[in-house]
């Protein structure tokens, strides 16, 4: 859908996607990192909005929110892995 790419006082980077007509959801997700240079904080954000676009997704609708939610977190995770070993092979 777009691709965020600043280079102001925060430097954020990130992506956004969204279903296709006939998905059985309807919805977008964003993944954007953001790096405010005067605190040197680094942010990592995910933005996730869906709705069921056919009955029987309805019925397993809280199972994908769980899902979502696990993804989110782990996804996460597996940033703040990454940079670690990044940072421990610069040592």
């Amino acid at each position: 859908m777009y691709v965020a790419d600043d280079d102001g006082p925060s430097r954020r980077f990130g992506f956004a996607y969204g279903t296709l007509p006939g998905h059985a959801e309807s919805g977008e997700e964003r993944f954007l990192i953001e790096w405010d240079r005067s605190s040197d904080r680094v942010t990592y954000d995910i933005l996730a909005f869906s709705r069921p676009n056919h009955f029987m997704v309805w019925i397993g609708y809280p199972l994908a929110r769980r899902l979502q939610r696990r993804f989110a977190r782990d996804s996460g995770a597996a940033l703040v892995r990454a940079v670690r070993q990044r940072l421990d092979g610069c040592r």
